[in-house]
């Protein structure tokens, strides 16, 4: 293989100008001998490359080198040589990390493979448990069924993000890693001293993200007894600046029974948020925030369904954004409004 060979003193200087003009074969090792290191070349070299270099003390050689073990840096990596490329390209390229447990989205026409697939979810991720989605995210607790293949078979586990730690059990609540800059994102936007109700509140995520950096009183409301379980183990296992009070009930009957006036609302249930909009808003004080969550196909349909639900009150929009793809052509939209 095509080398070439120059003097220790004399190699980073060569090898920046040879990687300037892409002249080093990166797929093979660069060698050391004595004083002497060899460089790999992916082609020969031309004069105007050799004058920039310098003639002296270089030559080009005639050697073997060692080949670059490259890692696997994906999950189709990992598979390739085991499964057909065709079908390596059917799986899905991304996947839910929810501390120690991954769920896959594999479809059944890669059924006999499904197990392969898992170990080398296991191996690329390095995480305990590997799950697959057996169904989509259904009933008003919000929860799925997963089919275990690979690892341990433990579903609870603590998962971080921006410094907020969340213990839950992806078996029995709903939770999404995908908006943790969602969440980081209205943590931003709240200041001290705010009331805040967030509907359909889950584990907390964004209640406990607040209330770490906001000294404000929150009302965390959820209707599955799993959640509002691991809320309150997470509220103890956060160091908060604000109060979460949380809450098992239905969303409408708290509205209706508690008459709270807020300063922000946050609403993230898109599939039926919007059943819920004229109590929330009856919540707002003037000037209060709502935060809404709707699925989509544009941003018109969820904005005129809030200034509907406002009837007199004067709504003005803060913000509109595609938070995550939801189905082609469909999305997981969030507005911020500001009631009047």
């Amino acid at each position: 293989m095509l080398g070439l060979e120059i003097p220790k003193r004399r190699a980073d200087q060569v090898r920046k100008t040879l990687l300037k003009h892409s002249l080093i074969n990166n797929e093979l090792k660069i060698k050391r001998l004595g004083d002497y290191v060899y460089i790999p070349l992916a082609s020969k070299l031309g004069m105007d490359v050799l004058e920039e270099i310098g003639l002296e003390d270089i030559k080009t050689v005639d050697m073997e080198f060692e080949i670059h073990k490259k890692s696997p840096r994906s999950l189709k990596d990992y598979l390739k040589g085991h499964i057909s490329p065709q079908k390596i390209d059917e799986i899905k390229k991304s996947f839910d990390i929810i501390g120690d447990v991954v769920i896959l989205e594999i479809p059944r026409e890669l059924e006999s493979e499904k197990y392969q697939i898992a170990d080398a979810a296991l191996k690329f991720t390095r995480r305990k448990a590997i799950y697959r989605k057996g169904s989509e995210i259904k009933g008003v607790i919000r929860t799925r069924s997963l089919e275990h293949l690979a690892g341990e078979d433990q579903s609870e586990t603590i998962h971080t993000e921006y410094g907020s730690k969340f213990l839950l059990d992806v078996r029995k609540v709903y939770f999404s890693p995908r908006l943790a800059t969602e969440r980081e994102r209205i943590v931003k936007q709240v200041k001290d001293g705010e009331v805040i109700i967030d509907l359909f509140t889950g584990v907390g995520p964004f209640s406990v993200s607040i209330a770490r950096h906001r000294k404000v009183e929150i009302y965390a409301v959820d209707i599955n007894p799993d959640a509002i379980y691991y809320l309150k183990s997470n509220i103890e296992l956060n160091k908060l600046q604000g109060e979460v009070h949380p809450i098992l009930d239905d969303a409408e009957k708290f509205l209706n029974t508690r008459k709270l006036e807020a300063n922000r609302i946050i609403m993230n249930l898109p599939g039926t948020a919007c059943k819920y909009l004229d109590d929330a808003i009856s919540s707002l004080k003037e000037g209060g925030v709502l935060h809404y969550y709707e699925f989509s196909s544009d941003f018109e349909t969820p904005v005129s369904r809030i200034k509907q639900a406002a009837g007199t009150r004067k709504v003005s929009i803060l913000g509109e954004r595609k938070v995550k793809s939801s189905s082609p052509g469909r999305w997981h939209m969030g507005i911020d409004a500001v009631i009047h």
